[in-house]
């Protein structure tokens, strides 16, 4: 199976953000995220079993910098040109304008973006 990213259907949109998903790539979602510098994924968690995200992410950074936080305090950043493996229980600020894709598992990570669109709609 394959797909070019431009096939990937939009599921959010804004200044500077574009997230694009499919699921069913294996038992992945597939997700490609354009993010402005300075998005703080912290808010959109609560929640969330210790108010951090549940689901491991298996990616690569076109783009741009981002920082990850684990529930144990550690973080690690995330840079052009990184494969990343980013276990459960993380938080994630982009410290650089961001391209990246992403591989998640469906269920995990639909239990994830449920809970944003909530915390989304309650925020107006």
């Amino acid at each position: 199976m394959k797909i070019k990213k431009e096939e990937i259907p939009t599921i959010m949109e804004g200044p500077g953000t574009i997230m694009r998903k499919l699921e069913g790539f294996g038992d992945m979602d597939v997700v490609y995220h354009e993010l402005p510098k300075g998005t703080d994924f912290t808010p959109l968690l609560k929640g969330l079993p210790n108010d951090s995200c549940h689901c491991p992410h298996w990616g690569y950074i076109f783009k741009g910098a981002f920082r990850f936080i684990y529930d144990d305090g550690t973080e690690e950043v995330y840079e052009e040109g990184d494969l990343f493996y980013a276990p459960s229980g993380h938080t994630a600020i982009v410290d650089k304008d961001l391209k990246f894709i992403d591989f998640s598992p469906t269920k995990e990570h639909n239990e994830v973006l449920a809970n944003v669109g909530r915390v989304m709609s309650q925020m107006g």
